[in-house]
């Protein structure tokens, strides 16, 4: 199961995985999830045949810095965080 944080960005959706960094983005948040996935299987797959891929949390300092990217933008909206079997 994964972590993810999603937020609007520029008219698009982005999330972010906080169990590996990985990002996804699309029109819709389950556009962004659908991609998200998508990219973390692949991620996945690409460790499965070479054991020395690294991977780490990200860190509250990053987590931060995705959630305040664009300071200039008013701040109406609640970020989800959601478990997701990916």
């Amino acid at each position: 199961m994964f972590t993810m944080v999603f937020r609007r960005s520029g008219g698009k959706w982005v999330g972010l995985c906080l169990e590996n960094g990985i990002s996804g983005q699309g029109d819709a948040k389950e556009q962004a999830l659908a991609k998200l996935r998508e990219a973390i299987q692949s991620f996945e797959d690409a460790r499965a045949l070479d054991g020395s891929i690294y991977t780490s949390p990200i860190s509250i300092g990053e987590l931060h810095e995705f959630l305040t990217f664009e300071p200039d933008e008013p701040r109406t909206e609640q970020f989800e965080l959601r478990a997701v079997y990916a």
